[in-house]
């Protein structure tokens, strides 16, 4: 019986981690600056407010300040984009991230795109896609861009490989798509509407599934030696993909917890690096230097 390799996206992450708290460090050395990322949440969500407190908790390790902006539910579109262009223009802070989802009756993508392009951390504006697309600088989605550099640390060698994505939703199946694209593979896009779904995974050299349901892509679905990366999160610890019978049938899975998860997080703090350093001034990129991925064409 075929036991899949773990791909221990904590163990990555925590790498890329002291990476950026040296980076960080060294930006305020040389020239006094504190990188700083901004939250900004809407509502009571208890999941939410628990996600920001997480991320405000890695910035304090990794020597990243942060602002938190929390706003009330009845808080309108208006006077969201308000408040974040607030925030674009205030040159104390870095990077922005907004916590979605926001409540139903904001429009959140007005709302992304009041964020600034250049402290657009977490990749979530129309700017920061298609830069994703066309192969050129620019903030990657988080979770997308924690992807492909977990598939790296791994050696895996995107080239020719058939990558089939499911779900795509713009901040997450969308873009992973561009980037695996980016990497020369041939990717197909499945979705609520796709008819064949199971047929079209067991073609898959690589799958990432994103489709926010738990244990919905079953072991048998999947080709043998497959990559499996699971995206989802669920209540008990479950992904969107059959953990255990994946493990039979894979050649390389990420775990849930412990895969994904971590990599978006690490990815969130070095870009907020990143666009600290960018926003600093010429020279300052010889002290920390820029991380962003230049994909090829």
């Amino acid at each position: 019986m075929t036991t899949a390799n773990l791909m221990d996206g904590t163990a990555v992450a925590a790498r890329m981690n002291e990476t950026t708290a040296d980076r960080a460090r060294e930006l305020r050395e040389a020239t006094g600056v504190e990188a700083c990322l901004a939250t900004v949440l809407v509502g009571d969500d208890p999941s939410s407010a628990t996600y920001v407190r997480m991320k405000q908790n890695r910035c304090r390790k990794a020597g990243i300040a942060s602002r938190s902006l929390v706003l009330p539910a009845s808080t309108t579109t208006a006077e969201l984009v308000a408040a974040i262009r607030e925030l674009s223009d205030d040159p104390a802070v870095h990077g922005i991230l907004l916590q979605h989802p926001v409540p139903d009756h904001i429009d959140e993508r007005a709302a992304f795109e009041a964020i600034d392009p250049a402290k657009d951390v977490d990749g979530v504006t129309m700017h920061s896609f298609a830069a994703m697309a066309f192969g050129l600088p620019g903030f990657q989605s988080c979770t997308p861009g924690g992807i492909i550099r977990l598939l790296d640390e791994y050696g895996v060698d995107l080239a020719g490989r058939h990558a089939v994505v499911l779900g795509r939703s713009p901040i997450l199946g969308k873009p992973v798509g561009m980037l695996l694209l980016a990497k020369n593979a041939t990717v197909t896009y499945c979705h609520s509407r796709t008819q064949g779904l199971a047929e079209l995974v067991a073609q898959a050299d690589v799958l990432v599934a994103a489709v926010g349901k738990p244990e919905f892509v079953k072991g048998d679905w999947l080709k043998p030696g497959a990559i499996i990366v699971d995206a989802g999160y669920h209540e008990g610890g479950r992904g969107d993909v059959d953990q255990a019978a994946a493990a039979e049938v894979a050649s390389l899975l990420t775990p849930v917890p412990g895969g994904v998860g971590p990599m978006t997080i690490a990815v969130l703090l070095a870009q907020t690096v990143d666009a600290a350093v960018a926003q600093s001034g010429p020279g300052v990129r010889d002290v920390a230097v820029d991380t962003r991925v230049r994909v090829s064409k």
